[in-house]
């Protein structure tokens, strides 16, 4: 069986947030909670990734990404040099971004680190969080398929994604043996 492990970005994923949705829906879908979902500390949100998956079997651990939680899985790679059987990294900041909006020391760089297991990518085209050109670079520094699914925001409750179901089809190609 896969474990699905949900990792919401800054404030979390409220309600109507597509992570939130496919939770609920889910019986082996699991969020990682922080302690402060508006302040974020990225190596603490990072041990918290490997504190929840500890108990499983890594080839069974898909996780789930949201905005900051996607830098926070690359911390989580930088940091623990573990594995899982896979990532959905959606809609990723960059890291520039997040420490002008957010914390000025909150990311001290980019995080280029090249991910030992499978991932992919989405981003947005008109996201105003990252451009299309800096989620291909992560793409291509985390060694992710890159998705592009044109004008969708910031893949959020804001541009209207809470019901998203085109995260099933990306999840079943992550989670098939196959490339």
């Amino acid at each position: 069986m896969t474990h699905y492990f949900i990792i919401p970005g800054y404030q979390g994923s409220g309600h109507d947030h597509w992570q939130t949705w496919i939770e609920t829906k889910e019986p082996n879908f699991y969020r990682i909670e922080q302690r402060d979902w508006n302040n974020p500390d990225i190596s603490e949100w990072a041990a918290n990734i490997d504190k929840a998956i500890a108990g499983y079997n890594p080839d069974t651990v898909i996780l789930v990404a949201h905005s900051l939680g996607c830098l926070t899985v690359a911390e989580w790679v930088k940091i623990y040099n573990r594995s899982v059987k896979a990532a959905l990294l959606v809609a990723p900041p960059d890291a520039r971004i997040v420490n002008q909006k957010i914390n000025h020391k909150l990311i001290n760089e980019d995080p280029i680190v090249k991910f030992p297991f499978r991932t992919t990518l989405v981003a947005s085209s008109n996201d105003p969080w990252i451009s299309i050109d800096k989620a291909s670079f992560y793409a291509q520094s985390w060694g992710s398929e890159f998705v592009n699914i044109g004008d969708a925001g910031h893949i959020n409750t804001l541009s209207g994604y809470g019901e998203w179901k085109q995260v099933y089809e990306l999840l079943k190609k992550l989670n098939s043996t196959d490339s």
